[in-house]
């Protein structure tokens, strides 16, 4: 089970800082709305550009927290934050595709993360 653990960490914290610090300024499927880069998402979404360096710092911390959790053992809070504060931010990407009615295949990334999230948290 430990390996497993391990496995969905390293998935849902590189696919994080992938998207956040790799791709933002790229196009993607998944993107909401007809964005072609996050700051586009995020005005589709009607939310300010504040707003999503905020979102995506907690992202970067949070993926970096889960990924530093798989080393620092004795500390699983670390672990705990991390992987429900992703699970809080997913909840967030997912209602968001909803509120601009985006086809469910575009939310469907972030309710992986969700579910990978809580799922770390819970084993």
């Amino acid at each position: 089970m430990e390996y497993l653990i391990i496995a969905l960490k390293v998935i849902v914290g590189l696919s994080i800082l992938n998207v956040w610090l790799l791709r933002s300024g790229k196009e993607t499927q998944w993107r909401g709305g007809n964005a072609g880069n996050l700051q586009e998402e995020f005005k589709a979404y009607g939310l300010p550009v504040w707003f999503m360096w905020t979102i995506g710092g907690l992202k970067i911390v949070f993926a970096l927290g889960l990924l530093a959790s798989i080393f620092l053992t004795g500390y699983p809070a670390l672990e705990t934050y991390s992987a429900y504060g992703i699970a809080v931010l997913m909840l967030g990407a997912v209602s968001m595709h909803i509120k601009v009615k985006d086809p469910i295949k575009k939310a469907l990334p972030a309710f992986t993360f969700l579910v990978l999230s809580v799922a770390i948290g819970l084993l």
